[in-house]
C-alpha cells in the first residue's frame, strides 16, 4: 500500500499549458500570461460545448464537428510547441507563428459555420474562396498531427494525398485516374467524407464525452477508489499487488482511453506496490503495461473503439459491448494466469489482511462512484444512444461527488472546532468545488487532443482511400499474399497494424485497418462484426510489442527498469491479445456467424475451450500450473492448448484429455525438482530469486 491515506493522496494535475522550467505567471510576459489563461478558458469552453451538444441539442454533423475540430486545433497550436526545444513561455516569433495558426484554424471554422448552407448548394462547383480555405485547413491538420502524433502518421497522410494526385503514375496493381489539388482539398475539408467525416465525427461525440467523463471521475477521487477496491479484494492472494494492477487497470483503461495514460496513472500506485512484494522492476511494469492495454478492450466503454466500430458496421453500441466482454474477459484470464504463475514460482506471497484496506470502509468512501458507473450501464441497456449515456455518466458523476463532499462538509462543520485550519465556511466549500469542476472540465478537453487530432488526421487517410478506390486494391493484394486462409490473412493483418503502431495511435490505427484490410477478412467468409473486432484487437498490439511497446515503456520508466526487457516481458503477459483473434476468425466465440446466439451451445463450447486452451497455453509458455511442470508435462500442456485450438470438436475433446491427464499428473506426481523457490531476505526486502 501506498504510505499515505486517501485523504493524503496527491490529486491529479492537469497536464502543463507551458514548456519545462516555466517560471512563475508573475515573471511571465503579459501576452504569455494571458494565453495561458485563454488556454484554459478554451478547454473549459470545449467541455461544455460538447455536454451541451451531448445531452441538450445537437447540431448538423458539419457544424459541430467543425467547431469540435477548430478548438483542437487551436489548443494544439498553443499547448503544443512547433519543434522540440522551442519555448512556449516566451514572446518570441514562434509565439508570434502559433497565434497566427490558431487564428487560421478559427477562421477556417467559422468559414464553414457561416456558409453551411451555400456550402450544401454548391457541391463540386467550388468558388476560389473555397479552394483557399479548404488548402488552409487540410495544411492545419496536418500540422497538428505533426506536434501531437509524429512525423510517421503526417507522412502517411501526404503519402494518401500523393497517392491520390498521382494515380496515372502508379504501379499497375493500385493505378487510378487522378485528382487534382483542389479536388482533394475540398473533399477533405468541404465535405463529410474526408477530415469531417466518420472518425472525427465519432472523436466530437461519443469518445469526447466519455474522455471527460474519465477525467471526471479521476479528478474527483474515482481512480483511487477503484484501486483500493481492487487491492481490498485481491491483496491478500499469492502476488495480490500485481492482481490488483491486472483488475484496477481493467476497471480504469476501459474509461481511459488511453493505454500509455493508464499505465501512468494506474502503475504510480500498483508498480511500487508490486516491486515491494518482491516483483522484479521490469516484470512489475510488464504486468501493468499489458493490464492497461487490456483495459481498450474491456466494456462497456473501451476506449474509443466501440463507438468507431458501431459507427463502421451499423450495429447498435448494446451489441459491440455484449460481443465484447467474454474475449475481454479471456485475455484478462491469460494476464492473471501469467501473474499468478509467477508468484508462486518465485514465492511472492499476499499481503497480511491487516494492512489491506477493508472492502467494507472502502465501499463506504466510494460507493459514489458505483452509483454512476450502475446509471451508465442501465441507460446504455435501455437503449439510449451512447452520447445520451456519456452525457448522464458524467452528469450523476459531478452531482453523485459534489453530494459526498457536502455531506462530508457538514460533518466537518458539526464535528471540528471553529478554529480549525480544515473547516471550511460555506463559501469556501462552493469555492473548492467550482475548482474542481474546472480542472476536471479542462482536463477533459487536454485528453482529447490526442484522439482528435488522430481522428481528424485518419479522415485525410480515410478519404483518400475512398476517393481513389484504394481499399478494393489493398483488400485484393491481401487475399493474393494469403492464398485464401485466413489465419495468414489475420496474421498479414497483425504485421500491418504493428508497423502502423509505430507511428499512429491505436484509435488511427484500427480506423486505417477497418478501411484498407475488413473488406480483405469480409471476401474470405468473417462476419463483418468479427472482421472489425479482429483488427481492433490487432490494432492495440503496438502497445506492448516490440521494438515500439509504447505502453511497456511507460511502464519501465515507472518501475525504473530496463525499457526492451520489460517490452518482451510483456509482449508475453499479453499473447491473449495475438491468440483470440485467430480464434474469432474459426469459432462463433462472439456469437455471431450463421445461425449462432450467444447462448447456443456452440458458443458456449467455444467460449469453454478457449478458455481452456488460453489455461494451457499459459501453463505451457510458463512451464508452471500447481507447480514446475517437467519436459514431458510442458509437452503435453502445449499439445492440450492446440487441441482446444483447433476448431473442430474431435480434437477439442482430445486435448481437453490431453489437459486432464497433464492437471492430474501435476496434481498426484512430484518430482524432484519441481518446489517453488522461496524468498530470501535483503536488505529487510523481500526478493524473490530463481
Amino acid at each position: 500500500m501506498p504510505e499515505y491515506t486517501r485523504s493524503e493522496k496527491p490529486a491529479p494535475q492537469p497536464p502543463a499549458t507551458s514548456a519545462p522550467n516555466t517560471p512563475p505567471a508573475a515573471y511571465r510576459p503579459v501576452p504569455v500570461a494571458v494565453t495561458a489563461r485563454l488556454v484554459t478558458a478554451l478547454a473549459v469552453s470545449l467541455s461544455v460545448y460538447q455536454l451541451y451538444t451531448a445531452g441538450i441539442t445537437a447540431l448538423t454533423a458539419l457544424v459541430q464537428r467543425s467547431i469540435h475540430l477548430g478548438a483542437i486545433l487551436a489548443l494544439t497550436f498553443l499547448l503544443k510547441p512547433a519543434f522540440k526545444g522551442v519555448r512556449k513561455d516566451r514572446f518570441s516569433f514562434w509565439f508570434c507563428f502559433d497565434w497566427a495558426l490558431v487564428l487560421a484554424a478559427a477562421g477556417c471554422t467559422f468559414y464553414i459555420c457561416y456558409n453551411l448552407t451555400a456550402i450544401f448548394d454548391r457541391q463540386g462547383d467550388w468558388l476560389a474562396s473555397d479552394r483557399v480555405v479548404s488548402v488552409i485547413g487540410t495544411v492545419l491538420v496536418l500540422e497538428a498531427c505533426r506536434r501531437v502524433i509524429g512525423l510517421f502518421m503526417t507522412g502517411i497522410c501526404l503519402t494518401a494525398m500523393l497517392y491520390a494526385m498521382l494515380g496515372p503514375y502508379m504501379p499497375e496493381l493500385i493505378i487510378h485516374k487522378g485528382y487534382s489539388i483542389e479536388r482533394i482539398a475540398t473533399t477533405l475539408w468541404l465535405t463529410t467524407e474526408g477530415i469531417f467525416g466518420l472518425p472525427i465525427g465519432v472523436a466530437a461525440t461519443f469518445v469526447y464525452v466519455f474522455v471527460l467523463f474519465g477525467a471526471i471521475l479521476e479528478s474527483t477521487g474515482g481512480g483511487n477508489f477503484f484501486i483500493e477496491l481492487a487491492y481490498a479484494l485481491t491483496g491478500r492472494f499469492s502476488g495480490g499487488p500485481a492482481k490488483t494492477a491486472v483488475v484496477a487497470s481493467g476497471f480504469m483503461g476501459s474509461v481511459s482511453g488511453s493505454a500509455v495514460g493508464n499505465v501512468v496513472a494506474t502503475g504510480s500506485f500498483t508498480i511500487p506496490m508490486m516491486k515491494k512484494v518482491g516483483y522484479r522492476p521490469h516484470v512489475a511494469g510488464a504486468i501493468e503495461a499489458a493490464a492497461s492495454t487490456g483495459g481498450q478492450l474491456m466494456p462497456p466503454i473501451m476506449g474509443a473503439g466501440a463507438f468507431l466500430m458501431a459507427e463502421f458496421t451499423d450495429t447498435s453500441y448494446v451489441t459491440i459491448i455484449k460481443v465484447a466482454l467474454v474475449p475481454a474477459i479471456m485475455y484478462y484470464l491469460t494476464v492473471l494466469l501469467f501473474v499468478h504463475y509467477e508468484a508462486q514460482k518465485f514465492g511472492l506471497m499476499g499481503q497480511p489482511k491487516e494492512s489491506l484496506p477493508r472492502i467494507a470502509i472502502v465501499m463506504k468512501e466510494g460507493l459514489h462512484f458505483i452509483i454512476p458507473a450502475a446509471i451508465l450501464i442501465y441507460v446504455l441497456m435501455v437503449n439510449y444512444s451512447p452520447m445520451m449515456a456519456g452525457f448522464v455518466a458524467v452528469m450523476s458523476t459531478l452531482v453523485a461527488s459534489l453530494l459526498a463532499n457536502a455531506v462530508r462538509w457538514s460533518v466537518d462543520q458539526l464535528r471540528l472546532p471553529g478554529s480549525d485550519p480544515r473547516r471550511l465556511s460555506l463559501a469556501g466549500f462552493g469555492l473548492k468545488e467550482g475548482r474542481l469542476l474546472l480542472r476536471a472540465l479542462e482536463r477533459g478537453a487536454y485528453n482529447a487532443i490526442m484522439v482528435s487530432v488522430a481522428c481528424a488526421a485518419a479522415g485525410i487517410i480515410v478519404g483518400m482511400v475512398t476517393l481513389t478506390g484504394m481499399g478494393l486494391k489493398f483488400s485484393s493484394l491481401v487475399l493474393e499474399l494469403s492464398l485464401g486462409i485466413k489465419a495468414l490473412a489475420i496474421l498479414l493483418i497483425g504485421g500491418a497494424s504493428l508497423v502502423l503502431g509505430m507511428g499512429l495511435p491505436v484509435t488511427a490505427s484500427y480506423i486505417v485497418l477497418a478501411t484498407l484490410a475488413g473488406p480483405a477478412l469480409m471476401d474470405l467468409g468473417v462476419p463483418l462484426l468479427v472482421a472489425h473486432m479482429i483488427v481492433f484487437w490487432y490494432s492495440q498490439d503496438a502497445n506492448v510489442t516490440p521494438p515500439v511497446s509504447l505502453a511497456s515503456f511507460a511502464g519501465a520508466g515507472v518501475a525504473g527498469a530496463n525499457p526492451m526487457q520489460t517490452a518482451f516481458t510483456s509482449w508475453k503477459l499479453a499473447k491473449g491479445l495475438y491468440i483470440i483473434p485467430v480464434v474469432m476468425a474459426y469459432r462463433p466465440l462472439l456469437g455471431i456467424g450463421g445461425n449462432y446466439e450467444l447462448l447456443h451451445w456452440s458458443v458456449v463450447f467455444s467460449m469453454l475451450a478457449t478458455t481452456l486452451g488460453l489455461v494451457a497455453f499459459a501453463s505451457a509458455l510458463e512451464r508452471f500450473f500447481l507447480r514446475r511442470a517437467t519436459w514431458p508435462e510442458t509437452l503435453l500442456f502445449w499439445l492440450a492448448a492446440a487441441g482446444l485450438f483447433w476448431p473442430d470438436y474431435r480434437v477439442d475433446l482430445a486435448g481437453l484429455t490431453a489437459l486432464i491427464a497433464v492437471v492430474l499428473l501435476q496434481k498426484f506426481y512430484f518430482p524432484q525438482n519441481s518446489s517453488v523457490t522461496e524468498p530470501t531476505q535483503e536488505n529487510g526486502v523481500e526478493i524473490a530469486r530463481l
